[in-house]
């Protein structure tokens, strides 16, 4: 139908891909095709505020409806793309419609990860948390007294129990790993979280494995079966453990994919002109390369997509943060702990908040700040610098952070 830039998905990174084209200077056509029949929306408060009413689905939008109007973006809502034509620069929907680009951006953004049909992973009453329809069934059925079993214990899982437990149900939380946090913190945030967990009533299973998940006579789950024989009763179950990159298009078009659509430090795809950002893709991170599920990720990533496509050749260059709230905790992170070897651990100054540092040999990787806002913006500002932060000034309490900023 028109040339110009196509982005598929609603996700941040294509809002943001789509505005910072106008912000740009591009004057040229711009379509969004998103698969969802809602205006695009912020998926991190879903699982947090959302699902316990404290947050209204207008507030989760990320533009207004008459926004795109303004900035002359084309917004197809409930529009499936099947295929793309590289040979044609084209896109095809499930009405064989064509849309012609002349660049492609995909935004394509992750599934959650579900357990398997044979396990019980697609019973009635077992939940998934991505998606506005997966919230809004879990708002349906969340209610006092109820009994929850949440299996990972990532963010996710510890964010939908915080949620379960603050509404007044009756909480289990299954990891399969050692314990909670394994993958993404130190056994120190890990600690911590465990224990305001507890505070809360919620009961944590870790290194514990499931067998199945057993439906009663009406086809919903009943009882959450572990490999040790112990079976716990359930009213519903939510599953929390990790995300797919969504790459079929990406495969099937013939582009070079990973764990996610490769990219280099200027957001293209192995075709010059197909772009992609946000958690579908596979980025160059300090010459290793690097998937990052972060709001951060797909807004910085996708302005330089934007950047790019607009005609000014910039590299992206990551400076990862990403958070989480479970009850009255703020955890702020910033930096990205791969391969840390010592994490030090520095009290805040209000009662309760601490940081813990992470650190291989003498290179600051990360920081984890739980109530502890101003060390953690001091951190990403020493991390943003390159300034020099040894495990030993991070230890001393008297050190100040702010003097490797003067």
């Amino acid at each position: 139908m028109s040339d110009g830039v196509i982005i598929i998905g609603g996700s941040h990174a294509a809002i943001a891909c789509a505005d910072h084209l106008r912000k740009s200077g591009y004057e040229g056509p711009i379509a969004i095709h998103s698969r969802e029949a809602e205006l695009p929306y912020q998926r991190p408060p879903l699982s947090k505020g959302y699902v316990s009413g404290a947050v209204t689905l207008d507030r989760l939008h990320l533009r207004p409806k008459e926004w795109y109007s303004d900035q002359n973006i084309d917004l197809h809502l409930s529009s499936m793309i099947t295929s793309i034509s590289r040979e044609s620069k084209e896109i095809v929907t499930t009405d064989s419609e064509r849309y012609a680009y002349e660049t492609l951006v995909l935004a394509t953004g992750a599934e959650a990860r579900s357990l398997p049909d044979d396990i019980g992973g697609s019973l009635s009453n077992v939940h998934l948390m991505r998606d506005l329809d997966d919230a809004n069934a879990l708002k349906k059925v969340m209610a006092v007294g109820k009994k929850v079993v949440i299996i990972g214990g990532g963010y996710i899982g510890l964010e939908a129990a915080a949620e379960a437990s603050k509404a007044g149900m009756d909480v289990t939380l299954i990891e399969a790993a050692p314990r909670i946090l394994q993958r993404v913190a130190c056994e120190q945030t890990a600690d911590v979280f465990r224990a305001l967990h507890a505070a809360h009533g919620v009961k944590i299973m870790e290194d514990t494995q499931i067998d199945r998940i057993e439906p009663d006579a009406s086809g919903a789950a009943r009882v959450v079966r572990l490999a040790n024989g112990t079976e716990l009763a359930c009213d519903l179950v939510i599953v929390g453990i990790g995300i797919t990159p969504n790459t079929d298009l990406a495969l099937a078009a013939g582009l070079d994919v990973a764990v996610g659509i490769s990219v280099d430090e200027h957001g293209r795809t192995s075709d010059p002109d197909i772009y992609a950002s946000g958690d579908c893709t596979v980025l160059p991170m300090h010459n290793t390369p690097t998937r990052l599920e972060s709001v951060q990720n797909a807004h910085d990533q996708a302005a330089i997509v934007a950047e790019n496509i607009a005609g000014r050749e910039t590299q992206y260059h990551p400076e990862p943060w990403f958070w989480s709230d479970q009850y009255d905790m703020k955890l702020q992170i910033a930096g990205l702990n791969r391969g840390y070897d010592t994490v030090v651990v520095r009290p805040g100054k209000r009662e309760g908040s601490v940081s813990h540092f992470y650190f291989k040999g003498d290179e600051f990787l990360a920081v984890d700040c739980l109530n502890d806002g101003a060390t953690y913006m001091l951190s990403r500002k020493v991390l943003a610098s390159g300034k020099t932060l040894t495990p030993s000034m991070a230890g001393d309490e008297s050190f100040a952070l702010k003097s490797l900023l003067a």
